[in-house]
């Protein structure tokens, strides 16, 4: 109101009448003619007016005046009247609101006044009803309010737009018509677009309903999408964003009620609007039923009802009530699941998949749990389609085989479907995210699981060929993701798929391109983890379990073929499942692999490769024990496991190389039990049989061709091998396991009892080396047969590169090596013959032998790196390298068994000819085969024949170079047994046989310095270590070989002719041992038949005496092995009838001590007892086996020492004079500088040829050798048993021989004691002691007498060679004397070059000669023989140590033998001093009863009257006192041995007698030798 003061200034309302009024009008006048600006005049006016009337209100000015000047104002302006109801309209508000009464009065007499002027109609719009009321144009205000409120409804909120088609059918009917027309012409959404404004406006048409219809319309006509989805776009533009979302959710809502269901219509028309992005899935998601939860909630539903069937299905249903309840449980829950409810998120989701709108399709899957959209059966074939149109050009260029046609698909019509793959790469972004939305699901549709396989078949092929760096990373990605859709489509989809083994086949395909590595990788993830990814595969898993159960509890042997189908059709989706389950069944019960074998035959490819990973994977279970709970055994089910493998390998063509490499892992790792599987499969492969119970007509056969072998060497003829073989050598080939598999199982072996042997019990030990060493056997044998020249020679490098570097032992390196050396001999040969082409039998053998050096030379330089350079002083290596490359092959021809085969072939056919049902084709056809089986073999043997004579030729010729002995034969026959023939004889039971042969047939070549003798009495002599320290395999395998040595001997000793013709000029039973140039010897030298025979018995005796030792340990691996070794031996020994019956007292023992304790050892006890009882048929007394008393001849009346084991042999032996006066001067030098000290011998020399006396009462010169030499026998052993019994480091055979007095006198055991000093004496001589030596023997020639045979002679002739020994000599020699007086020594003057005498203390009672007769009245068979072998060795390259050195070794010798002494002293020490007293007393008796002790000793006091020789085991034990007195001179042994050995070489030295070589008394040293360097095993003897 200030403001309209302000515009009409209060001088205009003074002076009103005056000029106020004219001022007044004037202005409105002014304000009404300004058009310039109409706003702000229309304002201005406004102004003015309200002013005016305010100053009415305010009483400044009456209504008259201002009416009358409104009146004048109105005729200004037309809208003159509307402004002024404006400004009544202003002051009524106002007014209204004031408490004073005065100013409304004064607005309503104005208002009054100026009716005329503003119609009723206007102020009754803009005026309060309660103003119209007080100014009499209206009768009542509440009227007037109801009146408006109507008619502002009929206005503002009656509609005007009709919403329902039955409220304007009209409108709607051309609507629907519009858009129902043909729309194939040149009709576009634009012109419809158009039409259908014009019909809204034109009949009220609601546009929402028009978008409704449009939709309807749009579902009924799915086709036209390229017309709608514009039009819907552009009708969009006139609408909300949101009214399309919400008029489709309204629509899905309505299809929600209980029972209703959404059309696919409404979802493709919304799938459609999604993809062109016209609404928002988000938007639209929240309309649509049932919610997120609720979907994981039914999922997780299902997880827990697929663990319930799985529960209930491995229940043990026990009556047929459950099982009905069963079935009622399994009813509803049918019924259950096939009322569910209509999940519209499932549905929206197919029709998306449909036009092919994979991003929001995934958005949707996203959302809910893996795998469960495509569980449902319609969304996964509608994503499989999408997959088949994406993968499309892809497969057709690639993938289709060769000669399909196939059907093309059509694109989708939509530009906004995926992109179609056209490499690899695309392959890699789309397909396969869309294969992994898939899963198990991809079973639904097997065309394109084969297509996807294809299309991973072809990249595997481009993958596999080479391309640059980048493409291979590329490439690298692209097969890692095969990988995993492998992983997790297509092995789930073939498990969900109903027996498809097409699927299974075409799989294959893809996977036989993978390395087996990546498939095993898969087949594990299968088994393991896929199965419990989802609740279908879950209960797929239970029902197949369920199945295999119900399958294998019906397999047998009858049923195999309708069982095996049933197991085909399991298998094809399911191989994991069910092999497992058939493997853990077949572990349990063995008696299933046959029946399991056979009905595997329906399998494919694929579940081969499978059950391989299965078989693998059982084996390597880490929560199965390897060994039965007594710890000796392999488990059983390892052992059924590995007859499968076998079995399962052979029979079908399965993938060997994981099982192989797995074996090879397993020996990496030190574990040797799977070998066995190894084992297995070479046998059942390849047909190669590795056992220890073969016939000798099968060991026959075996050292024939290769036709031979199959047909008459194996227990099972196994035929068809030649397929399976070849599988083998192949996997083994390719993947390169064939030579490291041969190195882990050679170094295994040693790892058997170093590594692995620590923990486990002796006797696994015992089975683990022996399975370990079997299949190393076999399977060199498969690669030697099976591998072509060039193969093995490319693969097995030479034998010092096996040796050193791969660390084999010696034996295994020829083993694999020997081949190798075969083939190259063969291929040279046929070059040579090809070369030149003479037909002459001695040109083959020339260029035979020609071959044969250019292929071994090498080899002879290689081997020469294998042992130290001493060696090749005795053996050469050509001799060593022809040994270990020959086999029985090359030695013999095996006529017997190719005669014994080829009967069997003819009766076989007579058989087949006298057939009256066999059909006349299978007649023909197997006669066929019998016959060229028959030529086969006749042509083998013909083959064989000639090549063995050009073996023997060969061996003819280089023989001369063999052994070289440059030390002693002695020595040569040491090395040759240590490190040729023990090592061999072991290895295999032909390889036994072959080192018997060979022997034999080295004698027989009348190889030089080879002493035949010599060799098998060091192998019959004492055969205990060599027994205690073998497997029982091994044990085996000596037993074949001592078998085949006694056979050979057996044959010699049956007939004189026989041994006349085979043995009496050979120079291997020489008698007389030269080192080297002799080259044969007169008949006075050999060994004559007689006295063989006599030979023969000692090793009877000695063979008797170690078996009755090693049965009476109480060992476990003693008893075992030489029963063993016996049973082998059966068929020629026991031969003598008292040996026999102590051997049946010794073993009818072990029966009833063993019976309870140890089964194994009983049933080995009993089964040789009852053999051996019914060999007693041809036994014979001792009398017939050797004559006890056969003609006298001239032999050496001295004293003896034989050689290293210091037993003599029991005959007698004639020596050549002139011989003996050539060498005696020589030996005498060579013998002194050899005992390592001087020695007493002028005084006693008389002692060393002391009067004989009769044996039997007839007189003979020999017996009292005899007596001697069987006393020193029984001393030098009993002695030994004493000093191992006090030594802490002596062996358990040596203090079971301490134990055993009755067969062990203790005479007998020191000898062993000096075996190893032996070896030090045995060093060759510098040339300047050579030459002394020769200077010495020829000054010494001039002063020999001649040899005379009586006792007499050879007394006289060792006193003038004492009287012609040099004084400085005798001065050592009696100081010596002094030394050994002072200690309590003895002296024993005994002749000896090649081993120390056995010291002996004795004492003057005659308690104790007594009881020393006894001894000798039992000690041997052979006493009663008044013959004695004197073997005579001259040695030409004896070393000789300086006087000062020997001087200081023997103090040191001296010195250490004291300190032992103190030792046992020390434990012993009350025993010691009741027993000095008795040995002070001996001593003061010696030197008065020396000569009288000597012939007590020898027997020649009355110990001869006895006539009949009693058995080992009759003998008495020794006498307690006597073995305490043995005792008591431990000390004075112990410092006097090396003094004896001296005194004994020097006594020898001076007498005109040839020296002596004992066969084999000391093995111990040959096997300390042989052990230490071939097993490694340091033993201390």
């Amino acid at each position: 109101m200030a403001a309209a003061a302000g515009a009409l200034p209060a001088e205009w309302i003074k002076n009103w009448e005056k000029s106020g009024k004219s001022e007044f009008l004037q202005l409105c006048r002014t304000l009404s003619e300004n058009k310039s600006h109409e706003n702000v005049t229309f304002r201005d006016i406004q102004q003015a007016l309200y002013e005016l009337a305010y100053h009415v209100v305010k009483g400044n000015l009456k209504h008259d005046q201002a009416s009358n000047v409104l009146n004048d104002v109105i005729e200004f302006r037309d809208d003159m009247p509307s402004i002024l109801a404006d400004v009544f309209c202003i002051l009524d508000i106002e007014t209204s609101c004031l408490e004073e009464k005065s100013k409304r009065d004064h607005f309503t007499q104005l208002v009054l006044a100026c009716l005329y002027l503003v119609s009723d109609t206007v102020l009754k719009e803009r005026l309060d009803p309660e103003t119209l009321e007080s100014l009499g144009l209206i009768k009542q205000s509440q009227q007037f309010n109801q009146k408006s409120v109507k008619i502002k409804t009929k206005l503002f909120y009656k509609q005007q737009k009709f919403n329902l088609l039955r409220e304007e059918n009209e409108g709607y009917a051309k609507l629907i018509a519009e858009l129902g027309q043909d729309l194939s012409g040149n009709i576009t959404s634009d012109l419809i677009l158009e039409n259908i404004k014009s019909l809204i406006g034109c009949f009220n048409l609601d546009p929402n309903r028009v978008l409704d219809v449009i939709l309807e319309v749009y579902e009924c006509r799915p086709e036209y999408d390229e017309f709608f989805v514009p039009l819907i776009e552009s009708y969009m533009y006139m609408c909300e964003p949101q009214t399309l979302c919400h008029i489709l959710g309204f629509k899905f809502r309505f299809y929600q009620e209980p029972n209703g269901e959404t059309p696919s219509s409404l979802y493709r028309v919304a799938a459609v609007l999604l993809q062109h992005n016209l609404i928002d899935l988000e938007d639209l998601y929240v309309h649509l039923l049932p919610v997120d939860n609720a979907i994981l909630e039914e999922h997780k539903r299902e997880i827990v009802e697929a663990k319930q069937i799985v529960r209930k299905l491995t229940m043990v249903v026990l009556s047929s009530e459950k099982t009905e309840e069963k079935e009622k449980e399994k009813d509803k829950e049918e019924e259950k699941t096939e009322k569910q409810p209509d999940n519209q998120k499932l549905g929206l989701l197919e029709a998306l998949l449909k036009v092919g709108d994979w991003q929001h399709a995934q958005s949707i899957m996203d959302q809910m749990p893996p795998f469960y959209a495509t569980s449902h059966k319609p969304i996964a074939i509608a994503l499989c389609q999408l997959v088949h149109v994406t993968i499309e050009p892809l497969y057709r260029r690639v993938g289709v085989p060769k000669g399909a046609k196939g059907s093309p698909i059509s694109n989708l019509q939509n530009k906004k479907a995926p992109k179609q793959a056209e490499s690899f790469e695309d392959l890699r972004k789309e397909v396969f995210n869309m294969l992994c939305y898939l899963g198990p699901h991809l079973s639904h549709d097997p065309i394109l699981f084969a297509k996807v396989v294809r299309l991973g078949k072809a990249f595997m092929k481009e993958f596999q060929s080479e391309g640059s760096k980048q493409e291979d990373k590329e490439k690298m990605i692209l097969f890692s993701c095969l990988l995993n859709i492998t992983d997790q489509v297509l092995l789930p989809s073939l498990t969900l798929m109903d027996c498809n083994a097409c699927m299974s086949e075409e799989l294959w395909g893809m996977f036989k391109t993978f390395p087996y590595q990546y498939r095993y990788r898969l087949y594990g993830q299968w088994k393991n983890e896929t199965y419990n990814s989802h609740p279908l595969l879950v209960k797929v898993k239970a029902q197949t379990i369920d199945r295999a159960k119900y399958i294998m509890k019906r397999l047998t042997k009858e049923n195999v073929k309708p069982s095996g189908r049933q197991i085909g059709k399991l298998s094809h989706s399911n191989p994991t499942i069910l092999f497992d389950y058939i493997l853990s069944q077949i572990q349990k019960y063995d008696n299933l692999i046959t029946p399991v074998v056979d009905s595997l035959k329906y399998l494919t490819s694929l579940n081969y490769d499978v059950l391989a990973y299965c078989i693998i994977e059982a084996l390597a279970n880490p929560e199965k024990e390897r060994m039965k709970h007594d710890d000796t055994t392999i488990s059983s089910w390892l052992q059924s496991l590995a007859s499968f493998c076998g079995a399962v390998f052979r029979k079908y063509p399965i993938e060997l190389a994981g099982l192989l490499q797995y074996v090879a892992n397993q020996l990496k790792a030190g574990k040797s039990f799977d070998l066995l599987i190894l084992k297995e499969v070479v046998q059942k492969m390849a047909g190669i049989e590795i056992t220890e119970e073969m016939t000798m007509e099968q060991l026959e056969a075996m050292t024939g061709g290769e036709q031979l072998k199959a047909e008459g060497g194996y227990f099972g003829q196994i035929r068809n091998t030649k397929k399976s073989s070849q599988r083998l050598k192949d996997a083994l080939l390719d993947h390169d396991l064939a030579l490291p598999l041969c190195l882990l199982m050679a170094q295994q072996r040693n790892g058997v009892i170093f590594q692995e042997g620590g923990e486990k019990h002796l006797k696994l030990v015992g089975k683990l080396y022996d399975q370990c060493h079997d299949t190393l056997v076999q399977f060199g044998g498969f690669l030697a047969s099976n591998l072509s020249t060039e193969d093995y020679i490319k693969r097995v490098p030479s034998i010092d590169v096996l040796c050193n570097e791969f660390h084999t032992p010696h034996d295994a390196a020829f083993f694999l090596s020997r081949p190798m050396y075969a083939h190259h001999i063969s291929s040279k040969y046929d070059e040579l013959k090809k070369a030149e082409k003479g037909n002459k039998q001695q040109h083959k053998v020339h260029k035979y032998i020609t071959s044969c050096e250019l292929v071994m030379a090498p080899v002879h330089d290689a081997v020469i790196s294998l042992h130290l350079p001493k060696v090749w002083d005795d053996i050469s290596p050509q001799f060593y390298a022809t040994f270990w490359s020959l086999t029985m092959y090359d030695l013999a021809v095996p006529h017997n068994s190719y005669d014994r085969e080829v009967n069997k072939l003819k009766i076989q056919m007579k058989a087949i000819d006298d057939n009256q049902e066999m059909p006349p084709n299978k007649k023909k056809k197997e006669k066929e085969r019998c016959t060229a089986l028959q030529d086969k073999l006749l042509e083998e043997e013909k083959k064989q024949l000639e090549h063995v004579q050009r073996v023997l030729q060969r061996l003819k010729l280089e023989k001369d170079n063999w052994l070289l002995a440059k030390s002693t034969k002695n020595e040569t026959i040491t090395k040759f047994l240590q490190l040729c023939i023990f090592p061999r004889c072991i290895f295999s039971a032909i390889d036994a046989v072959y080192c018997a042969h060979f022997v034999e047939l080295v004698h027989q070549q009348k190889t030089p310095n080879f002493s035949t003798l010599l060799c098998y009495d060091r192998v019959f002599s004492d055969i205990i270590y060599t027994v205690a320290s073998c497997t029982e395999n091994e044990a085996s395998r000596y037993g074949r070989f001592l078998c085949c040595m006694l056979e050979t001997v057996t044959r010699w000793h049956s007939d004189r002719s026989i041994y006349e013709k085979e043995c009496g000029n050979y120079p291997g039973f020489l008698t007389i041992l030269r080192a080297t140039g002799f080259d044969g010897g007169n008949k006075a030298d050999q060994l004559d038949y007689e006295n063989f025979r006599h030979v023969v018995h000692k090793w009877h005796y000695k063979l008797t005496k170690a078996s009755v030792h090693c049965l009476e340990t109480g060992e476990y691996t003693h008893i075992r092995n030489i029963l063993i070794v016996l049973t082998k031996i059966l068929p020629w020994y026991p031969k003598v009838l008292n040996l026999g019956q102590a051997l049946e007292r010794r073993v009818h023992k072990i029966c009833q001590e063993e019976k309870e304790k140890r089964p194994d050892l009983y049933a080995l006890a009993m089964g040789y007892s009852g053999q051996l009882k019914s060999r007693k048929l041809y036994m014979v007394p001792e009398n017939e086996f050797h004559h006890k008393d056969p003609p006298a001849r001239n032999t050496v009346a001295a004293t003896v020492q034989n050689g290293p084991g210091g037993a003599g042999l029991p005959s007698s032996l004639t020596i050549n004079a002139a011989k003996l006066e050539e060498s005696t001067a020589e030996e005498t030098d060579k013998l002194k500088e050899k005992s390592q000290g001087a020695v007493k011998v002028v005084n006693k020399a008389a002692n060393a040829t002391p009067k004989v006396t009769t044996s039997n009462g007839n007189s003979a010169s020999n017996s009292k050798i005899i007596k001697e030499k069987d006393d020193k026998e029984k001393s030098g052993k009993e002695k030994d048993k004493e000093k191992k019994e006090k030594t802490p480091a002596a062996t358990p055979e040596a203090k079971a021989l301490g134990k055993d007095g009755k067969d062990k006198p203790k005479e007998e055991r020191a000898n062993k004691d000096d075996k190893a000093r032996e070896t030090k004496e045995k060093t060759p001589k510098s040339d300047k002691e050579k030459e002394k030596a020769k200077k010495e023997e020829k000054t010494s020639k001039d002063e020999k007498s001649k040899l005379v045979v009586t006792n007499a002679e050879s007394k006289s002739a060792a006193e003038k060679e004492r009287e012609k020994e040099p004084s400085r000599e005798r001065d050592v020699a009696k100081d010596m004397k002094s030394k050994e007086n002072i200690k309590g020594g003895e002296k024993l003057p005994v002749a000896g070059s090649l081993k120390s005498p056995v010291p002996r203390s004795e004492t003057s009672e005659s308690e104790r000669e007594q009881k020393r007769r006894k001894v000798d009245t039992h000690s041997s068979p052979s006493h009663s023989s008044t013959v004695k072998v004197s073997i005579h060795y001259i040695n030409h390259t004896t070393p000789a140590l300086s006087k000062s050195k020997e001087r200081e070794v023997e103090k040191k010798d001296l010195d250490k033998s004291r300190e032992r002494s103190r030792e046992r002293e020390k434990k012993d020490e009350k025993d010691r001093k009741d027993r000095k007293r008795d040995h002070s007393n001996s001593d003061r008796e010696v030197p008065q009863d020396s000569t009288k002790r000597r012939k007590e000793e020898n027997g020649t006091t009355g110990s001869s009257k006895h006539s009949k020789s009693e058995s080992p085991s009759d003998s008495p034990r020794s006498n307690e006192k006597e073995k305490n007195k043995s005792k008591s001179s431990g000390k004075e042994k112990g410092d006097s041995i090396k003094t004896e050995k001296m005194e004994k070489s020097s006594s020898g030295s001076k007498k005109p007698v040839c020296l002596l070589m004992g066969f084999l008394g000391g093995q111990e040293e040959l096997f300390f030798k042989w052990w230490s360097v071939y097993i490694t095993v340091p033993f201390n003897i």
